[in-house]
């Protein structure tokens, strides 16, 4: 019993002391993409949204590019 009351506290301040792991750095918009459309793909709740708004961001990408060339070609 003794033993166990001197372990748990020496346990407890060995996970305190122990080295934070680095934050993971964000997404890219690719890898963000990415993992949206296996979302959408799936059967979870909420794909049908998900899959709308990759749609979305492509009907505006297709729009943007659209005005970009008439922009530039007069």
């Amino acid at each position: 019993m003794r033993r166990a009351l001197l372990f748990v506290p020496i346990v407890l301040l060995a996970g305190a002391c122990s080295k934070e792991e680095a934050p993971r750095p964000p997404r890219t918009a690719e890898e963000q993409r990415a993992v949206d459309s296996t979302v959408g793909a799936s059967a979870l709740p909420g794909a049908g949204g998900v899959r709308g708004a990759l749609a979305a961001q492509d009907s505006a990408a297709a729009r943007r590019a659209q005005l970009d060339s008439m922009t530039k070609n007069p």
